[in-house]
């Protein structure tokens, strides 16, 4: 017999080596190679449209910039940009359970009751795939369940059915038959979203993929197949709450930014209008160490609640914790305070969360996480109505933030009775009140407590 050979190929970043190595060249990954069979075989080009494409002038191609298909779901609209746009490659992940089939399902409904959407499942029977459609009322006639994971068989029902979109669940299971790996590997993952791509640029066709993730929170699988997508989405949240926050972090088409959030219930995700009313819930009195702060996601400001507890350590070494915000972040405040401020942190305890499951980016909630901290450790109670919005340098001086006119009429609107921002605003920002809402302003972190 012809002797198989063989390679190890690092599931990060799909380099090749001759043999195992512990730390891939590559990418620095550990434990990341894999052994993989190599097949060396003309077909390998993927020749899916060989000959079929040629040469454009620019000012010959068709400007398609609103051709934009609506997913009848105005949060989803607002991750992707605006809407799906033709002959997309979209990629989503999430833990499992945490709803990207239930999503990825409510979206073809809604676009199958005009248009011809095919579901492509790898996973699921048909029959699994209609109980949840019955749960969700989902029944529209044009909507087809494709139960299939070989990738040229996938394709040819492309050709054939011309659908509006087509959603494949998922990525992991479909194989070609130019490869002689197992479904899930690198060289599968890699060749399979190659095929897809080069059907969904020819066609015009939109393709969702649903992605799994790996245990550190990662789409399973090489780096490479999130750079041969247009758009990368994540659906996160905690399986214990309700509440689902769906994030881009890649879009081609649009800001990389966007956060649409959603509430699992029983028949299926509901949109969350406004979420500033689930991350900021009424309290029956104030509390030391909760500040609210607005935040932007995109085009979208969001007030959120940052919680921290400063308590005095019971080990030699103090820890640092972080929920949804950056754990870097955290301590770099905690020593800006501690030079800056005057505040002995260095044999406290510091825990600090962003209520509800959201993750907070924003340089601009730097002064709300130095506020709680301060409020923390000095046991102030702080006025409930009250929010901070400002990026500290490292000499604890205050900086302006962007979009505040966007943040302050957002605060005003739910409510907030007063604002603290930096001196160096903007002049229209300073005057006067938003809303009936007080405007104070601060330049230095050293003057905190006068304003809690």
């Amino acid at each position: 017999m012809k002797k198989v050979k063989t390679a190890y190929v690092c599931r990060n970043c799909g380099s090749h080596q001759p043999g195992w190595v512990g730390k891939c060249p590559d990418c620095g990954e550990w434990n990341s190679m894999v052994e993989e069979i190599l097949k060396k075989e003309p077909s390998l080009r993927r020749p899916v449209f060989a000959g079929e494409s040629k040469p454009s002038r620019i000012i010959d191609l068709p400007d398609q910039s609103g051709g934009r298909l609506a997913t009848g779901m105005d949060e989803m609209d607002r991750v992707l940009g605006g809407g799906i746009v033709e002959g997309s490659m979209v990629l989503i992940g999430g833990d499992p359970g945490i709803g990207k089939s239930t999503l990825l399902l409510q979206l073809s409904g809604n676009i199958a009751m005009d248009e011809t959407v095919l579901y492509v499942t790898g996973e699921e029977s048909p029959r699994q795939i209609k109980i949840r459609a019955k749960r969700l009322g989902i029944n529209p006639p044009s909507l087809l369940v494709y139960p299939e994971t070989n990738i040229e068989m996938i394709t040819a029902q492309i050709k054939a059915v011309l659908p509006k979109l087509v959603v494949i669940d998922s990525i992991q299971t479909v194989y070609t038959e130019l490869m002689p790996a197992a479904p899930g590997s690198v060289g599968q993952l890699r060749e399979s979203t190659a095929i897809l791509t080069q059907t969904a640029k020819h066609l015009n066709v939109p393709v969702f993929l649903v992605g799994h993730v790996t245990k550190e929170g990662a789409i399973a699988g090489p780096r490479v197949l999130e750079h041969m997508v247009d758009t990368v989405l994540y659906l996160e949240g905690d399986r214990d709450h309700h509440f689902r926050v769906l994030r881009s972090v890649k879009n081609r088409f649009g800001s990389a930014q966007e956060i649409g959030v959603f509430e699992m219930r029983e028949g299926g995700l509901a949109e969350v209008k406004n979420p500033s009313e689930i991350f900021i819930l009424p309290r029956a009195a104030a509390v030391s160490g909760s500040i609210i702060t607005c935040a932007i996601s995109g085009t979208r400001p969001i007030l959120v609640e940052l919680q921290a507890l400063v308590t005095p350590t019971s080990f030699g070494h103090p820890r640092r914790t972080a929920v949804g915000l950056d754990y870097n972040r955290v301590v770099l405040m905690a020593a800006i305070l501690q030079k800056r401020a005057g505040l002995s942190l260095d044999s406290e305890d510091i825990y600090v969360s962003a209520a509800g499951g959201v993750r907070v980016d924003d340089p601009g909630s730097d002064l709300a996480l130095a506020a709680a901290l301060t409020g923390s450790f000095r046991n102030i109670m702080l006025e409930k109505n009250s929010v901070f919005m400002g990026e500290v340098g490292l000499g604890g001086e205050l900086r302006p933030v962007s979009s505040l006119h966007m943040r302050l009429k957002e605060a005003a609107r739910m409510g907030m009775a007063r604002a603290i921002i930096p001196s160096l605003s903007p002049d229209e920002a300073l005057s006067g009140k938003h809303g009936g809402m007080e405007i104070l302003t601060m330049d230095h972190v050293g003057n905190l407590t006068d304003f809690l």
